[in-house]
């Protein structure tokens, strides 16, 4: 793991890694629970909110040429209006929250301590821009979808740890393609909230 190499890109700089950003996104959401089919057409519209945005944050990691995970994050005011629509419905103050997109790692890569860089890389992007308050949000499936793995284990203890606490109240609906279907459907996802020092 000590030949890793962290690139940490801004704004329009995303732009000359989207490809990257895009593939290792498609391959880990592949799994449960997000079962994302996937496309680039798909990801470059995703990935333009942070190309356009000059205080977003895109953390990529590579061994070798190979980008194995990245992790993204931009100020809530910046982000689209299916993440902002439930924490201004609930009265809280959109422009003091920094929004976390993806954090993703190919599975032979967990366990490293990666993940838990991508969370204090993105709370120190925060800070940096002032902002108070950090969120999240997870796909919610099932308990007994069909394919949902033997043994699956959920990242709630993992986030838990980080010091993030689960918002049940807050929720918002993205729409994406599942594996095997063309079509987007709206998918319920529930947020993640940590207040910084």
């Amino acid at each position: 793991m000590a030949e890793l190499r962290i690139e940490s890109l801004r704004g329009a700089a995303i732009a000359s890694q989207l490809d990257a950003l895009a593939d290792v996104r498609i391959k880990v959401f592949r799994a449960f629970p997000y079962l994302y089919e996937g496309s680039l057409d798909y990801e470059r519209h995703y990935l333009q909110t942070y190309i356009d945005c000059p205080r977003s944050l895109a953390i990529l990691v590579w061994d070798g040429d190979r980008c194995i995970g990245a992790s993204t994050a931009l100020p809530l005011v910046d982000a689209g209006a299916d993440a902002q629509a439930p924490f201004i419905a609930g009265g809280h103050r959109v422009e003091e929250i920094d929004y976390f997109g993806e954090s993703v790692l190919l599975p032979e890569y967990r366990g490293f301590g990666l993940g838990v860089k991508f969370f204090e890389l993105r709370e120190a992007h925060a800070a940096e821009l002032g902002l108070k308050v950090c969120a999240f949000c997870a796909v919610q499936r099932p308990d007994d979808h069909p394919l949902k793995p033997a043994g699956y284990v959920p990242n709630d203890r993992f986030w838990g740890k980080r010091g993030y606490a689960k918002a049940p109240e807050i929720v918002t609906t993205f729409s994406w393609p599942d594996i095997g279907e063309t079509e987007s459907t709206a998918k319920p996802m529930t947020f993640w909230l940590k207040r910084l020092p």
